[in-house]
């Protein structure tokens, strides 16, 4: 567990994730919706990073005996399992994201208390 002390850069995962998250309360407060939303997920994506970079290359250490720990190269799947689900993916992530562009478009827009007054009949 002494990869900062081994690599230099490993440093800049856990700034990475306070500058993001402080960068998102920053954006917050000015009312800047956009810039808070990607700042905070690069907060985020700082935080999950810093428990890569802390761990590797374990993923789940064993208390009791170091050797029984699980590995990133013990956790890596079967050339077919990969096959299987790069072709998988292959054929679904485009429906995904058209069924998700789809929905996106139909519920566009911001729902306000004229317009749930207004319909207050119908269900929504």
């Amino acid at each position: 567990m002494l990869n900062y002390n081994r690599f230099d850069w490993a440093i800049a995962v856990p700034v990475l994730a306070f500058i993001g998250l402080g960068l998102g309360v920053v954006f917050a407060q000015l009312k800047k919706a956009g810039l808070a939303f990607w700042s905070s997920s690069l907060g985020c994506a700082g935080i999950i990073g810093t428990a890569g970079v802390s761990m590797f290359p374990f993923i789940m250490p064993s208390s009791t005996d170091p050797r029984s720990s699980l590995t990133v190269y013990d956790a890596v799947s079967s050339h077919l399992t990969l096959g299987l689900m790069l072709g998988a993916t292959v054929i679904f992530l485009p429906l995904i994201a058209m069924y998700t562009s789809w929905a996106y478009k139909v519920m566009w827009g911001k729902v306000t208390t004229e317009f749930v007054a207004a319909n207050d009949k119908s269900v929504y």
